[in-house]
């Protein structure tokens, strides 16, 4: 016993003073998002190696509210401490440099921050011979004095650019500038918090020069009518319908702003995410332009809107639901991007297409890597600073692991289209990853532009890139069209003469059954169907008064609706079905049967009441013969679906959509015809006869669950009779 016991204390100090790596105790879980929607785990990009508190930086006063983050191209460091008034400068290193808070202005006059939120620093700017043309600055949003207050990157004070002045302003519009941006041409783009026709633009010197990126206000019907009947009173308390403010914003290399919301409604973020949408009108963060027109690529399968699971997220500070409060954004390398979820402490990458590369982060304190509230973040070369200004004030640093290397690279070389090069990192990343849908994509496309279009639409296909995969399909179906292109004219003549030929036979036998007074065979009930699509007032007629049709073909024709539905669930091309989505013949059974019955019912009920003439057969056969155009149109479409592009599917949608309008005519027609009703009494009673289908549905499940409670009380009253016995 004591042995063992000596055994157990040994493991256990060694276990104490082996070295462990950081990814032992990860404190979050990186993912990518499914095309349903679904976190798909993934090796971590980024890894938390340190935190930094104000004691390690070394400043005076320690961080009280730190509100901003910036790096510049030296890799130092900039807080704006708004808490302190202060912008506090650091090395690559994190060690304090020196503390921006009082300064001497224009006049002489001594001066100092006031709550400052927002800093940005540009760099210097170099000619080709190596030689300084002009220094670099450091911009501050000094934002309760209302300016912006410009200093070089030595910390020397040089100017202040105050409240811009323009009658295009909002009346009693206050100039609160929270966040700050400059581009290479030295275009200055602020945003204030309490100005919303946008982000401010204004010239190196500080003149205004217009607004940029307005958020759009979209107001209901109602409210607009409403406004109508309103009083001068009732309409000066309402609410005014005012576009929603930025809260951050940065510039890229090409001088493109990207610019992030936090007040787009949640309702609005949620629709975007069920839609899958790609417009950007209502996107919690937008690119826009030099014009201030909004040109993000949202090509992902979800848009750039951080948590896409808003319905439930874990994290360490308990379960968190609701859309992402989108606080910041940052550019990363090879033109890829992050935002921050203040909610959730968790921070989103893209690539300029609008693919999530990776998402990571946690809400907490106790462990490396979470953050308690996550105010700001930005890139320093490979790693990932995180500005927490919760209990911790601090930064949290991570550095990018070899998956995120290889990643990025792979990134990098699609870029710069070094498609092999691409290739071979794609599989990389596939060794480690295989739910990474970009790696599919980039290996298609690396093969798609070697030629091999056949393997390039299977990687596509695994990635659900449909768009990709057009573009293969096409240059595939183009060398495969090459081939029989002599034998294809005369396929096309011989489906034509061979379509004309069976309708004329057709049409022959119908006109034959109906003069020469012989009896009706089944196959005469079958062929009669297509006089009734054709010629719906007298084929409705001679269905009920002479006898033309039956209950048997009526069956036959519902079967082979069945039949049709299930082959279209199952043979659509992949542009229609890319998920792979399958279907069973009784779920089929159950989708076509149940309404036709239902309609069936409800139409026989009503119209008994009211002078109809038709039995509960009459509407049920007329019903199923005007089921005769869906396989006809939804076969040949359902075939072509798998022989037409991208941009060739409102071919195969036209045919659908023709199918079931041309199918509701039928049934309208064929149940007025039925019934001997006029058009308006017709209309009046399809549409009760919908309503009796929903009633019906409602009595049904009404039905249902008190004979299930029913049972369920016998039985229970068993079971204790059973026990009491």
């Amino acid at each position: 016993m004591k042995k063992f016991i000596s055994i157990l204390a040994l493991m256990f100090a060694l276990l104490m003073i082996l070295p462990m790596t950081v990814g032992a105790f990860n404190s979050y879980q990186t993912y990518t998002n499914s095309i349903e929607g679904v976190a798909l785990y993934s090796p971590d990009a980024y890894v938390p190696i340190n935190t930094y508190n104000s004691a390690y930086m070394g400043v005076e006063k320690a961080l009280s509210d730190p509100y901003d983050l910036f790096v510049d191209g030296e890799m130092n460091v900039y807080i704006a401490d708004a808490g302190n008034n202060a912008v506090i400068v650091l090395d690559r290193y994190y060690k304090h440099k020196f503390t921006l808070t009082s300064f001497t202005n224009e006049i002489g006059a001594p001066d100092s921050f006031t709550s400052p939120r927002g800093v940005y620093v540009t760099d210097d700017k170099i000619d080709g011979y190596g030689n300084l043309v002009e220094e670099g600055k450091i911009y501050v949003c000094d934002t309760q004095n209302y300016r912006l207050v410009v200093f070089s990157r030595s910390g020397e004070f040089l100017y202040v650019l105050d409240a811009p002045e323009s009658e295009l302003f909002e009346e009693n519009s206050i100039y609160y500038p929270i966040a700050v941006a400059v581009d290479k041409f030295g275009r200055i783009f602020v945003v204030s918090s309490q100005t919303t026709q946008g982000i401010i633009v204004l010239t190196s010197d500080g003149t205004f020069t217009g607004f940029i990126g307005a958020p759009t206000v979209s107001i209901s019907a109602w409210d607009i009518i409403w406004k109508r009947f309103q009083t001068d009173a009732q309409k000066k308390l309402s609410s005014r319908f005012v576009p929603v403010t930025f809260n951050n914003i940065t510039v890229d290399e090409d001088g493109f702003v990207y610019a992030t919301s936090d007040k787009i409604e949640a309702g609005k973020i949620e629709s975007a995410i069920r839609s899958k949408s790609i417009a950007g009108a209502d996107s919690p963060v937008k690119m826009l332009n030099a014009a201030g027109d909004e040109i993000m690529n949202r090509n992902g399968f979800f848009p750039p809107l951080g948590e896409i699971d808003y319905m439930m997220s874990s994290t360490n500070s308990g379960d968190i639901t609701g859309v992402s409060t989108i606080g910041d954004v940052a550019l990363g390398e090879a033109k890829t991007w992050s935002i921050t979820d203040t909610k959730r402490s968790k921070i989103y990458t893209y690539d300029t297409q609008g693919n999530l590369l990776f998402a990571f982060g946690d809400k907490g304190s106790l462990q490396l890597g979470n953050i308690g509230t996550l105010k700001a973040i930005a890139y320093q070369g490979d790693k990932l600073l995180a500005l927490d200004s919760g209990s911790s004030k601090s930064i949290t640093v991570y550095e990018r692991t070899e998956y995120g290397d290889i990643l990025i690279g792979a990134v990098s070389d699609q870029l710069n289209r070094e498609y092999d090069r691409a290739q071979t990192n794609w599989t990389e990343i596939l060794k480690r990853n295989s739910n990474f849908d970009a790696a599919y994509i980039g290996i298609g496309q690396a093969l798609y532009r070697s030629g091999k279009y056949q393997a390039a639409m299977d990687y596509f296909e695994a990635a659900y890139d449909t768009e990709n995969w057009s573009l293969a399909y096409s240059e595939m179906r183009k060398l495969n069209i090459e081939k029989i292109f002599l034998l294809i004219p005369v396929v096309i003549v011989a489906l034509i003469v061979g379509l004309s030929f069976l309708l004329k036979k057709i049409n022959r036998i119908n006109v034959r059954a109906a003069t020469s007074g012989e009896k009706i065979t089944f196959g005469k009930e079958l062929l009669f169907g297509f006089h009734v699509i054709m010629h719906p007032f007298d084929g409705f007629w001679d269905l009920k008064k002479e006898k033309r049709g039956s209950l048997r073909a009526a069956l036959v024709f519902l079967g082979i609706t069945v039949l049709t539905f299930f082959y279209q669930a199952i043979g659509q091309g992949y542009l229609f079905n890319p998920t792979g989505k399958y279907s069973t013949i009784f779920a089929q059974l159950v989708g076509v049967c149940m309404p036709i019955l239902l309609f069936v019912i409800a139409n026989w009920c009503l119209t008994t009441l009211f002078e109809g003439e038709g039995s509960f057969k009459d509407i049920f056969i007329a019903t199923c013969y005007s089921l005769v155009p869906l396989p006809l149109l939804l076969i040949p479409s359902t075939i072509a679906s798998n022989m037409v592009n991208i941009n060739e599917q409102d071919i195969v949608t036209l045919l659908v959509s023709l199918a079931f309008i041309w199918a509701g005519f039928l049934i309208f027609f064929g149940t007025m015809v039925t019934h001997d009703y006029s058009l308006g009494k017709n209309v009046i009673m399809i549409v009760c006869s919908i309503v009796g289908m929903a009633f019906i549905m409602f009595v049904a499940l009404l039905f249902t669950t008190l004979l299930g409670k029913i049972v369920g009380f016998v039985t229970n009253i068993i079971t204790e009779l059973a026990y009491r016995m």
